[in-house]
């Protein structure tokens, strides 16, 4: 599954894509806001991630940014099943934070769950990460009221986090449904987990 956007282009991981994945996770900053990714991110959890196969209905992207010398990899986002729910997850490496590139991906990852027939997502940054917050309330998710202890691979430990959910409008019924636009298109939704 691909997706295009305004200015970037989101597509699966494959095997070739290790090395620059294991170059953009060398940030300590970025890994210890993301709960599942270990530190330090060795070549070879770059290679795992890199050629494992994608599981039905929930899509892992790798976000680049297009130009003149390719597709350079600037971050990552997709969906994870949590219990019987989706969570989406969210990455921008530092270099081009604070270029709206996280709200441009997220809201191009939430068309997908709609199509896919997700309805409703959850989001749950740390709460010292108070920039994925921000990104996701921008989008439509709202905070639930639920904190938290989440393990962290990358810290080694639980560390509060703040849950947000969003609820798609108009999602397609199941796998065939009919295709459907995200009702809160108007600002979209998504974050960092």
């Amino acid at each position: 599954m691909f997706i295009r956007s305004e200015r970037l282009f989101l597509r699966p991981a494959w095997p070739e894509d290790a090395e620059d994945l294991h170059a953009a996770l060398q940030d300590r900053q970025v890994v210890r806001n993301l709960a599942r990714v270990p530190w330090p991110f060795e070549m070879e959890h770059a290679r795992a991630y890199a050629g494992r196969p994608a599981e039905q209905g929930l899509p892992q992207f790798l976000i680049t940014l297009p130009g003149a010398g390719g597709a350079r990899l600037i971050g990552g986002a997709g969906f994870t099943r949590e219990g019987a729910g989706v969570e989406v997850g969210l990455w921008i490496a530092r270099g081009h934070a604070g270029q709206e590139f996280g709200t441009e991906a997220g809201r191009a990852i939430l068309r997908i769950a709609a199509a896919l027939g997700h309805r409703d997502l959850r989001a749950v940054p740390f709460i010292d990460n108070p920039a994925s917050g921000r990104v996701l309330e921008k989008l439509g998710f709202h905070r639930t009221g639920r904190i938290f202890e989440r393990y962290s691979q990358s810290r080694k430990m639980a560390f509060p986090a703040r849950e947000y959910a969003i609820e798609l409008a108009g999602a397609a019924q199941g796998p065939g449904g009919p295709r459907a636009a995200l009702a809160a298109d108007r600002d979209g939704g998504l974050c960092a987990a």
